[in-house]
């Protein structure tokens, strides 16, 4: 009798072993809309009407919108934290909001010359190379069936993405290098300079030394901002907490995240040797105008 109890004993533990193993895998939905992930989503609707006024020279409007998009991605992270409305999509949306934005604001201005093109390189292939390894996460973590309408499906969440320290500090920084820049523009810019902050806009650039002075903080900021983007990046090809695969089957999500890890280093690299030659070329060229000269 006692040899049967313990028998049913040991098959109830192995069935809610297996029941919490099988849990782990269950597509979970959660609620998506709430207040900071409306903020993170105007985020991205207002970046391609920022990227439009820099490229139509109205550097005023684009500044104002600018600063919203970099409050609002304040806000939604404070507001998540502080009533506890965190999301997994939200942790997926966000950093691709500021990365759209960082996109948009990095090819506009290195079109209109006020971005040198390595940095540029730099920064763009760090961002398309972590959405490249993105996409195979997203495809590699979703549990089967794997189909193109659960992919798009934010609300089904198989993997996480947590950005490093460096990362968070990098962003900051290439906004406020990006933010110096769209303010550069305004002391070129009528509508800025005619405008009741026109004598705050010259007395700014004043205390910075003049012309010469704001060139040689951009010059001193696009440094920092590059070192960091290099390291930053490079953080993600051997960081195994910077993207968490959900899930219960461990060798495969170790297998996965290798993967993952493996296209961010080929992508990155490849940009990174790109933006050597903009640099070198540049360099050589301006050699040959100061000898000329």
């Amino acid at each position: 009798m006692s040899k049967n109890h313990a028998e049913t004993s040991a098959s109830a533990k192995l069935a809610t072993t297996l029941k919490s193993t099988l849990k782990l895998d269950k597509p979970r939905h959660e609620q998506i809309y709430n207040l900071p992930n409306m903020l993170t989503f105007s985020r991205l609707i207002a970046t391609p009407m920022v990227g439009y006024l820099i490229i139509h020279n109205h550097h005023l409007y684009a500044f104002s919108l600018f600063a919203y998009a970099a409050l609002s991605d304040l806000l939604d992270g404070w507001i998540a934290r502080r009533w506890h409305l965190q999301t997994v999509v939200g942790s997926v949306v966000d950093p691709m909001a500021d990365k759209f934005l960082m996109t948009t604001l990095v090819t506009c201005l290195a079109v209109n010359g006020s971005l040198p093109l390595p940095l540029a390189t730099i920064i763009l292939g760090r961002d398309a190379s972590l959405a490249l390894s993105a996409l195979y996460y997203r495809y590699a973590s979703l549990p089967a069936p794997k189909t193109m309408a659960r992919y798009w499906d934010f609300s089904l969440p198989s993997a996480q993405v947590h950005p490093t320290s460096i990362s968070k500090f990098n962003t900051f920084l290439q906004l406020s290098l990006l933010g110096t820049l769209l303010c550069t523009n305004l002391l070129h810019d009528p509508e800025a300079t005619t405008s009741a902050a026109g004598g705050l806009l010259a007395s700014i650039q004043n205390a910075l030394g003049g012309e010469q002075g704001v060139t040689t903080l951009i010059q001193a900021m696009s440094a920092v901002v590059a070192s960091t983007t290099i390291y930053s990046g490079l953080e993600y090809t051997w960081s195994k907490k910077a993207v968490v695969i959900l899930g219960g089957d461990e060798a495969l999500k170790r297998k996965q995240g290798f993967r993952g890890r493996m296209i961010m280093a080929g992508g990155f690299g490849s940009f990174i040797v790109v933006a050597l030659y903009f640099w070198a070329t540049a360099v050589v060229k301006e050699g040959k105008e100061d000898g000329e000269e």
